[in-house]
């Protein structure tokens, strides 16, 4: 997408994540799909090794991990540092950029948390009205 030129409050941003052709829409599912935002959430509690970010997201395969993990890192959200020891010893942690992040996903976290049980009851309601017979 191409910079509109135009700046101050009421200038368009440079990337509209609602067109299809806009590259911010990959980075919105590395943070939104199912491991993203778990991923972003447990790094944001400090820096973990590799198996330890697995047995915090609960339910995460090492393949599923590992592929989000590389994402995030490309899209500058997290910083992979090796550590040249026998055996190689890898950390994970929050860039600048992936700490922003993560506060609005634990604050969505939070939200949708602190309300799970106004949820059920919809849940509830719907699958009530919608039972076939």
């Amino acid at each position: 997408m191409e910079e509109t030129g135009e700046s101050g409050p009421d200038a368009a941003l440079p990337f509209d994540v609602f067109s299809k052709q806009c590259v911010s829409r990959g980075t919105l599912e590395h943070i939104t799909g199912r491991w993203g935002g778990l991923t972003l959430g447990a790094l944001y509690e400090g820096s973990l090794r590799f198996n330890a970010l697995r047995r915090r997201v609960d339910g995460v395969s090492e393949k599923m991990l590992s592929q989000t993990l590389h994402a995030l890192e490309r899209d500058g959200l997290v910083h992979r540092e090796a550590q040249p020891t026998n055996p190689p010893r890898v950390d994970y942690e929050l860039t600048a950029l992936g700490r922003q992040v993560a506060e609005r996903l634990l604050g969505l976290i939070g939200l949708v948390e602190s309300r799970m049980s106004e949820v059920l009851v919809a849940r509830e309601r719907y699958d009530r009205a919608h039972e076939t017979h």
